[in-house]
């Protein structure tokens, strides 16, 4: 599991063939995705903006619980279908998904896990139970003959049972922790009003008084750098990985196939040779072209981009339309943010901010 999450690509059962089938297979499915549910997209975001306007001015609100339960309606609904309305089964898939997601990112990456029988068996029962409700689910949507949400495509593809099972599996782990951005993004934001309004302004000229929709999204430009200097600034993804199909050399190392190599990306995302003041949170650094080509060099744009982090873009868009044309972010004087970077950078303790409406 650790390895698929990383992006690690096997030679078995077709080699690169095979894994170019399968990404469009998953690329057809999140398209379709987010084309048939994209009202849902724009109805949990409501209701959470609804929440936000609700509070004081005063009042603290914690963005990672906030949010973190956005996505996990999001992404189970969108992804497994209607069942996972039920607060009930969204809150026992959270409890699984987190105590698999915390051993990928730390038990397996430092060896810990296999040292303790206590954490591997708790680990093991998560991922068991996780198993048996997608395979469920997938059964279950497979006699329907549904076609709406993401494992409907999977299950009209030529792959098995077991492969749709262990793929969404895989899959709505990294949908869910690609939507961190969503947090850092608005993090970032209640750091800096001007940038809340340059963002605003757009909204407005595009949007109007109309609700986001799929087709408006790629008029956002200013909106998307606002997401990839989120991208960018938090190290969201600080490592990826790639299996050496073939044998390969960089200057007199020679790199034998089937190495599996690791990409230090949150130091390449910092590497002040290629970034001006690679600390600073400057979503205008997008506008040259030289800097937006680096960008999609590394993957997080352009052709190269994964589905996965698409998917995030697209519900990180519909969150700051909606939420910044009403609200006004606000940071909190004296929060000190610490960064937990492991397969994902995540705030280290809650993030906390308060909001204000427009007038």
């Amino acid at each position: 599991m650790l390895k698929s999450l990383l992006g690690y690509q096997s030679g078995m059962g077709g080699g690169a063939t095979e894994t170019v089938i399968r990404k469009k297979v998953y690329e057809s499915a999140i398209n379709n995705t987010l084309k048939n549910n994209f009202p849902l997209v724009l109805k949990l975001v409501e209701e959470l903006v609804g929440k936000w306007k609700s509070f004081p001015e005063a009042q603290h609100t914690p963005l990672c619980g906030h949010l973190l339960g956005l996505a996990m309606k999001t992404v189970t609904q969108l992804a497994l279908g209607e069942s996972f309305r039920d607060d009930t089964e969204v809150i026992s898939f959270r409890k699984n998904h987190e105590a698999i997601w915390s051993e990928i990112g730390k038990g397996y990456l430092d060896g810990s896990l296999e040292k303790s029988s206590s954490r591997k068996g708790h680990y093991e029962k998560a991922l068991s139970e996780m198993e048996s409700v997608l395979l469920s689910v997938a059964r279950e949507r497979k006699a329907q003959r549904k076609q709406t949400v993401f494992v409907d495509t999977l299950l009209q593809s030529s792959l098995t049972e077991r492969q749709v099972n262990t793929d969404s599996s895989l899959k709505l782990q990294r949908h869910l922790k690609d939507l961190h951005v969503c947090i850092w993004a608005l993090y970032f934001l209640s750091t800096s009003e001007e940038v809340q309004e340059k963002l605003y302004q757009e909204l407005e000229e595009v949007l109007g008084s109309d609700p986001i929709s799929l087709d408006k999204i790629p008029q956002l430009r200013y909106c998307q750098q606002v997401l990839n200097e989120t991208v960018r600034t938090a190290k969201l993804t600080p490592v990826a990985a790639r299996l050496q199909e073939v044998e390969g050399k960089v200057d007199q190392h020679v790199i034998p196939k089937e190495t599996l190599v690791i990409y230090a990306l949150g130091v390449v995302l910092q590497d002040s040779d290629t970034w001006s003041t690679p600390y600073r949170f400057d979503p205008d650094r997008f506008e040259e072209e030289s800097v937006r080509k680096s960008f999609c060099l590394l993957g997080f744009s352009g052709n190269q981009t994964c589905p996965e982090l698409r998917f995030a873009y697209t519900v990180a868009t519909v969150l700051l339309s909606t939420l910044v044309r009403q609200l006004k972010l606000h940071q909190l004087k004296g929060q000190v943010k610490e960064v937990r970077s492991e397969l994902v950078s995540t705030p280290k303790d809650e993030t906390w901010i308060t909001v204000s409406r427009r007038s």
